[in-house]
Parts: structure tokens; C-alpha cells; sequence
């Protein structure tokens, strides 16, 4: 009979540890929702901020704020608990949810770096190429590609039998420490993470590259210096957080399984489903006197 219940194996092997893993975590998971719920909220209520740019980095904002939820609450429960359970039922919810935002992310920073090449190489097509119907073409197709992702992978995934045993050596429902559960043949549906991992990090990480690469030759003949500087300083948060994202998830999806022990993809995952997502709304808002100035809003306080 298949396996119908698993288990998280514990975060660490020192139970200790468990009290302070929690307390970190928590501090992260809360100030990146904080940040995020905040940025995306002084966007949609400052009319000067609809703009394309700001409007993915809304979503973005919002893909975060589900992307965390989708994981950090039940490896909370489990750091604590001596019940690090999950059905199989909310297990397959869990893994949808997180390949759903993740793919959708994927995506959606793709669709900020076109973004970009075309506000500074064609800049006089901007207005028309990059209209509001065209960026809500993009956001939804970027939610789109996610939802198809999360459900592809998710039912190819659980359609499979387990046999046992069921305890689970990550702290969430990621597509590789399930599949190693699984019985039998799994070569094809390691095959199908591989190819859609190719899919959704490859690339659109190489159509970020070839627009920074056109972004690059375009700002190094500008004549103005304040217009390199500010070109630059548009593009490097963006790049920062693409950085970040796709070399941690790189990292864990595309390299060879043989490479890495569990505990470094533990650590891998904490990097990309906590730490950038807390460090998201930190970076835009800190590089950006428009975010600044309407948080500021939003807080009922001045700017001195």
C-alpha cells in the first residue's frame, strides 16, 4: 500500500539548535513578508509608481509574499514540534504552491529584464512597446507558465506509488527528496524536473544576460555620466536579486545530485525560499527614492 503520511527529518541533529534555527527563521520569514506586504502595497497606492518597472516589481513583491508562505510556516512547526508530519494530500499542495510561485518568479524576472533593455536601448519606443496591456500580457503569462509548471509537476510526481519509508530528508515538499522515496523506475520523472528546470532557470536567466549584455553596450557609449550612473543604478538591484535567486536555485536543480549532501541543500533551500525573499523589498527600496518616498507614505511619517 503506498505511503499516505511523511515526515520531515529534523532541521538539525543537534535538538538544541532546534529553538535558535527557529528564532532566525522567524525573524527572516517575518521581515520579508513585512517588506514585501509593504512595498507592494506603497506601489498600488501611489499613482506615480504605475509604471511598468513598478508594477512587476508589485508582482514580484507578490509572488514573494506566497512563494515564503508556501514553505516557511510548517518548517517553523517542525523546528519546535516533535510533529514534523504532513499528509500526502497537503504535501502535494505544498510542492504546488512552491514550484507554482517559484516557476512564476522565473518568469517574471525575465519579463523586468526586457523591461529594462527596452527603457534604456529603445527609449523612444518605450511608451508603446511596453503599454499597460502588454505588461499585464507578461505578468499573466508569467502566473500562467507557473500554474502549468506546479500542476505538470506535482501530478507526475504523485501519481507514482511509496513504498517507504516516508520520512522526508529536507524540511519542506521539494520535487528531489520526494521522488527519492518513491518506488520503482524514477528516471523519467527526475528526467522531467531536469528538462523543466532547464525550462524555467536556463532560460530565462540567458534572456536576462543577452538584455543586460545590450543594456551594457548601450550604456557604455552614452555620452552623459549621470545618464550611465542612472542607468546603472536601475539595473543593478534587478541584477542583484537575479543573482541571487537563479545561483542558489542553479545550484540545487541543475547541478549533479552526487555533488551535494542534504545538509548543503538544506542550506541551499533556506538561501532561496527565505534569505532572498527577505532581502527582495531590502534591496528595491533601499536603491530606490521613489519606493523610500511612498513606504515613507504609507508609514504616516516624513522624510527628514
Amino acid at each position: 500500500m503506498s505511503v499516505q503520511r511523511f515526515a520531515f527529518a529534523p532541521f538539525s541533529e543537534l535538538p538544541e539548535q532546534g529553538s535558535l534555527f527557529f528564532t532566525l527563521i522567524l525573524l527572516l520569514f517575518l521581515i520579508s513578508l513585512t517588506g514585501n506586504t509593504l512595498v507592494a502595497l506603497a506601489i498600488w497606492s501611489s499613482p506615480g509608481l504605475h509604471t511598468p518597472m513598478y508594477f512587476f516589481l508589485a508582482n514580484l513583491s507578490l509572488l514573494e509574499i506566497g512563494y515564503t508562505c508556501s514553505v516557511t510556516p510548517k518548517m517553523l512547526q517542525s523546528l519546535v514540534s516533535e510533529a514534523r508530519g504532513i499528509s500526502r494530500q497537503g504535501c502535494a499542495t505544498q510542492m504546488f504552491f512552491f514550484t507554482f510561485f517559484a516557476a512564476s518568479e522565473c518568469c517574471l524576472l525575465a519579463a523586468m529584464a526586457f523591461d529594462r533593455y527596452l527603457a534604456i536601448c529603445a527609449p523612444l519606443h518605450y511608451a508603446t512597446r511596453m503599454s499597460r496591456g502588454v505588461c499585464v500580457q507578461l505578468a499573466g503569462v508569467s502566473w500562467g507558465v507557473g500554474c502549468l509548471v506546479g500542476l505538470g509537476q506535482t501530478n507526475y510526481i504523485f501519481s507514482l506509488d511509496f513504498c517507504g519509508p516516508c520520512e522526508i530528508n529536507h524540511f519542506f515538499c521539494d520535487l528531489p527528496p520526494i521522488l527519492a522515496l518513491a518506488c520503482g523506475d524514477t528516471s523519467h520523472n527526475e528526467a522531467a524536473v531536469f528538462v523543466v528546470a532547464v525550462l524555467c532557470i536556463s532560460s530565462p536567466f540567458l534572456l536576462i544576460i543577452a538584455s543586460y549584455g545590450r543594456i551594457l553596450a548601450a550604456v557604455l557609449v552614452m555620452p552623459s555620466p549621470e545618464g550611465r550612473h542612472k542607468a546603472l543604478s536601475t539595473c543593478s538591484s534587478h541584477l542583484l536579486v537575479v543573482t541571487l535567486f537563479y545561483g542558489s536555485a542553479s545550484i540545487t536543480y541543475l547541478s549533479p545530485k552526487a555533488s551535494r549532501s542534504p545538509g548543503m541543500d538544506k542550506i541551499l533551500a533556506l538561501f532561496y525560499t527565505v534569505l532572498t525573499s527577505m532581502l527582495n523589498p531590502i534591496i528595491y527600496s533601499l536603491r530606490n527614492k521613489e519606493v523610500k518616498a511612498a513606504l515613507w507614505r504609507i508609514l504616516g511619517r516624513k522624510r527628514l
